[in-house]
């Protein structure tokens, strides 16, 4: 996120001319600085992840805390992948607040300030994280003739004789990953669901493996377990570089059978909603699987690359193109965390950016329904290139991510749009999604200008502002125009399913670097709200003796 006056530069220049007067040695007093550093971890709101486990069996809280300790060795894989040494890191510094926020940030930048560093001594994040050698270049890179350079599961180091070479993470990470392997494999013994235990024996398997394919679809076969964990590396945006290498992660999960079966009928509608997408037949030529399945779940605990910064309040999994087109995916509301967000976050940032009138319209409902549409819009669109150029991800490269949570963003509005009109969805008023939706680009623009969301939500403000969706008041607050909104929202579906489908990289890109930036009008508005003291975002008190197992 780029301030006209960065806090985060003023809050840097402070620190290092205090370090340098101490001739760069461990300080043993915060003074300035603990104040500095109280107002970045204040960001964060603390939230308490907790389920009510009383229906589990003995078998299956003991089963937890093996995945609890699994989960813990993502965490500090994940370490490793954005940062390097942990350890060194935090030895450096003291103070509780600054060891707090480092933690926080897996490493010296601050995520929801443009990875921007936040301590003396250490420069711009590298784009490929530490996914990649330091020195190397992307003309490199692409000159470098190798069949496993951009496999989601391969680091690429430098070998003997300083040329690179892929290492898959199986070698990399091999401790950590059979240890975790032998902890799944413990856990599966306690599964009373055969489904789940079989997933947690072919994730270990993949694991030392590098084939994670038939762990996806086992994992997309589950379906009654009340247990649930997503685990190892899996997303890319941490690569922000290419976009090829997946990092590590894990959630712990208790299902909401209550809400779940709520959400069940909607699964069923997926193939019809992608043949009424309204664009040209080739940019929808594809089916996603119907085996999907909505649920909705307690998140006990985050791990690794879904825990740094932002926290995630939905998923979309797998990723895995074929196994999206054969299975489709699954999507998962972690209802604890969206609640937190919406009460701590987006409520208050309503009362300063929307109008008094519209305010009503900011409810929880449809911030569930928005982000669970979210995820289903995901599996849905195109996966592969009309042009012969292999995934759209490939395709589109370090713009992929931007582009892909903008098109889940704006179908994910359509499609509830879309039930509402099929009188299948009847939660309040469409208006109410339509102004949780707009509310919901200042709270996750706030995530950062280097962040896949927060460019994402600027190209759809700034498309919005351009289509005349919505009025800003003399008051400073914003009033939706419905039906331009949805004529602006139709739009911009199908712009983002071109660009995807012809995989136009230079489009794409051309079009992230323009508008997926803070303007000015945008930069006036996030001022009003920092200065109102709103937390950007949550951080997570979690682990076995919080959900009382130990």
């Amino acid at each position: 996120m780029i301030r006209r006056i960065s806090f985060m530069a003023i809050t840097a220049a402070i620190v290092f001319t205090l370090a340098a007067c101490k001739g760069g040695k461990k300080e043993n007093k915060e003074t300035k600085k603990l104040s500095e550093m109280e107002q970045l971890v204040n960001k964060y709101a603390t939230f308490e992840l907790t389920s009510d486990l009383s229906y589990l069996s003995e078998n299956q809280k003991q089963m937890l805390v093996h995945l609890f300790e699994a989960s813990k060795i993502m965490n500090k894989v994940f370490w490793k992948q954005a940062y390097g040494d942990k350890e060194e890191l935090l030895e450096k510094y003291e103070g509780e607040d600054t060891i707090k926020f480092i933690k926080i940030n897996y490493g010296p930048w601050d995520r929801l300030n443009g990875n921007e560093p936040f301590l003396p001594g250490h420069g711009a994040k590298p784009k490929g994280a530490n996914f990649y050698p330091a020195d190397m270049s992307v003309e490199e890179f692409e000159n470098w003739d190798d069949p496993d350079k951009k496999n989601l599961y391969t680091l690429i180091r430098r070998d003997e004789n300083g040329d690179l070479q892929s290492v898959w993470y199986s070698e990399a990470y091999k401790e950590e990953f059979t240890k975790a392997a032998e902890l799944l494999k413990t856990a599966a013994e306690l599964a009373e669901s055969e489904d789940f235990k079989k997933y947690l024996n072919v994730r270990a398997e993949a694991l030392l493996s590098n084939e994670y394919q038939p762990s996806d679809f086992a994992w997309m076969d589950m379906k009654d377990n009340d247990i649930d964990l997503v685990f190892g590396p899996i997303e890319n945006y941490e690569d922000q570089l290419f976009g090829y290498k997946a990092a590590c992660e894990a959630f712990i999960l208790i299902k909401d059978k209550e809400w779940s079966d709520k959400l069940a009928k909607y699964a069923k509608f997926l193939p019809q909603l992608q043949k009424e997408l309204p664009v040209e037949p080739k940019y929808k030529k594809e089916t996603p699987g119907s085996d999907a399945d909505l649920n909705a779940y307690d998140a006990i605990y985050y791990a690794g690359d879904c825990n740094a910064g932002s926290k995630t309040i939905a998923i979309n999994l797998p990723n895995d193109e074929e196994v999206q087109l054969k299975k489709g995916t699954r999507k998962l509301q972690l209802k604890n965390s969206m609640q937190a967000k919406f009460d701590k976050i987006l409520v208050p940032i309503s009362k300063v950016v929307i109008d008094p009138q519209q305010r009503k319209h900011v409810t929880f409902d449809a911030f569930f329904a928005n982000t669970m549409f979210h995820e289903v819009a995901h599996g849905m669109g195109i996966k592969m290139t009309i042009t012969g150029d292999g995934t759209v991800r490939e395709a589109l490269k370090e713009s992929y991510s931007s582009i892909e949570e903008g098109k889940a963003d704006i179908m994910g509005l359509y499609l509830v749009t879309k039930l509402f009109e099929m009188d299948e969805y009847d939660k309040g008023e469409l208006m109410d999604n339509y102004v949780t939706f707009f509310a919901g680009i200042f709270r996750s623009s706030r995530f950062g200008a280097a962040s896949a969301h927060g460019k994402a939500n600027m190209m759809r403000f700034n498309y919005f502002l351009q289509q005349g969706a919505f009025l800003k008041n003399e008051d400073g607050t914003y009033s939706v125009d419905f039906e331009k909104m949805k004529e602006a929202m139709i739009a911009l579906m199908q712009k983002i399913l071109k660009i995807q489908g012809e995989g136009d990289y230079e489009n794409a890109k051309q079009w992230v670097d323009a508008e997926g930036i803070v303007k000015q009008q945008f930069q006036e508005d996030l001022d009003r709200i920092n200065s109102a003291n709103i937390p950007v975002d949550i951080v997570f008190k979690q682990g076995p003796k919080v959900v009382g197992l130990k």
